[in-house]
């Protein structure tokens, strides 16, 4: 069941041919240590550019489109649709009513621009340095799996505004699988042993996903598979740019 959970994972956070079956996808969403877990091979293949191409703008370019080719646009379609609500004025009835609208705002916009500019920065930091590929590897991974730790945190912790994927995922968790999540999130921290930078970036996506969890309570009243797919963009850049901080300092 594991193993068809770490499918279902992989199948469901990126476009990779894996995953896509029901006892996948069964496994996955009563399992939200996979999340995390599914971000390591994730995280691998998503910092294939950064470590193989210069110089560091060509190689944040080329990371820039291939982590979207990799993860695909629904959870930056979550970023966008979370963006609008937290623009207009109103209750949190309003503002998923606004959630909804498959119209994108000035909101989305401009969340979505500044994510996207924001992570090509942050890669361009990671291979503006002469700490070498395995480091820039360990902080990718390490910020990946964080992203993905705090999309469980809320899985976990949140509570699902209506009948959707959201509900779907959190209708299985509780605060007592936050455990098999943290057991999940363990060997990011372990990669300290490559570069001190690495459970920084854990550390910054993970305070990034409780963040987002107190500002989805309080505007639009709890989870959905848009706060969830936001939370997963914007913890990977603070991820990142956590890490490059740390580099900057150590």
């Amino acid at each position: 069941m594991v193993v068809d959970a770490l499918r279902g994972a992989v199948g469901f956070l990126s476009r990779l041919p894996i995953g896509q079956d029901d006892t996948a996808w069964e496994a996955f969403r009563h399992r939200p240590a996979s999340f995390p877990l599914a971000g390591y091979p994730i995280g691998a293949l998503a910092a294939v550019p950064l470590a193989v191409l210069s110089p560091p703008a060509t190689a944040a370019a080329a990371f820039l489109a291939w982590t979207y080719v990799l993860t695909g646009v629904a959870h930056a379609d979550g970023l966008t649709d979370l963006g609008d609500a937290l623009a207009v004025h109103g209750d949190a009835a309003k503002r998923r009513e606004v959630m909804r609208d498959t119209t994108v705002g000035v909101g989305g916009v401009l969340a979505l621009a500044i994510v996207v500019l924001a992570l090509a920065l942050g890669a361009i930091g990671l291979t503006g340095t002469t700490r070498g590929w395995p480091a820039i590897v360990a902080v990718v991974v390490a910020s990946e799996v964080g992203a993905k730790g705090a999309v469980a945190t809320l899985v976990c912790l949140g509570t699902a505004t209506h009948e959707g994927l959201g509900s779907a995922l959190t209708a299985n968790a509780g605060p007592g699988s936050l455990l098999a999540v943290v057991g999940a999130l363990a060997p990011a921290f372990g990669l300290v042993a490559i570069t001190p930078a690495a459970p920084v970036a854990t550390l910054g996506a993970l305070t990034t996903g409780a963040v987002v969890l107190w500002l989805a309570r309080s505007t639009v009243g709890g989870v959905s598979g848009d706060v969830l797919g936001a939370t997963n963009e914007l913890a990977r850049v603070v991820a990142i740019h956590a890490g490059v901080v740390a580099w900057a300092h150590w």
